[in-house]
């Protein structure tokens, strides 16, 4: 694990994109800071660049660092969440922008899976994480799954879990809006 850590950091440091497990289903990655590597996720993905994307951080320490104001309640949810849980913030700041809703919105996840939790811990900034599918297509449950466009896409595909068969399913998505506004999502 310690290995594929570093050569995905070293591949993210240098613009690249990634597959690597999360804590939910298998993801495709980048540094959320970096536009042209965005940019790339949402070319692989055949995404329309209207549609936001995730971010992944391993500590709701560090989301004052791109979310300009956090509602009160978010530190309620953070805590309470029995499950992988993305919460959509207004405000966000310090992001590749392609990664904003059309009204500067975030989706952020706090990962407290121990791979990409360590992955988040030692790139020391936010990373990209949606599913590693083109889009249309179902979410690959494992890696089994994923498809040949998308693992000759990518510049790293992590090798930890790759084994693992479980079938994950994706976060529960809940936005906060203005005045304590809490609308699920997913």
């Amino acid at each position: 694990m310690i290995e594929d850590i570093k050569k995905a950091c070293e591949v993210m440091a240098a613009g690249g994109i990634i597959l690597y497990p999360t804590d939910t289903i298998w993801g495709i990655g980048c540094d959320a800071t970096n536009e042209e590597a965005v940019r790339r996720v949402y070319e692989l993905k055949r995404r329309a660049d209207n549609k936001a994307m995730l971010v992944l951080m391993d500590s709701e320490a560090k989301l004052n660092g791109y979310v300009s104001e956090i509602p009160d309640i978010a530190w309620d949810l953070i805590q309470v969440a029995d499950k992988p849980l993305t919460i959509i913030y207004s405000g966000a700041k310090n992001l590749a922008l392609a990664l904003l809703g059309e009204d500067g919105s975030v989706g952020i996840r706090i990962t407290t899976e121990e791979f990409s939790k360590k992955l988040c811990e030692r790139f020391r900034k936010p990373l990209v994480s949606t599913s590693a599918n083109v889009s249309g297509e179902p979410s690959p449950a494992n890696f089994e799954e994923i498809s040949d466009t998308i693992k000759s896409g990518v510049d790293y595909i992590v090798k930890y879990r790759q084994d693992d068969k479980t079938k994950a399913t994706p976060s529960s998505i809940i936005k906060l809006g203005a005045g304590g506004l809490v609308q699920v999502i997913r």
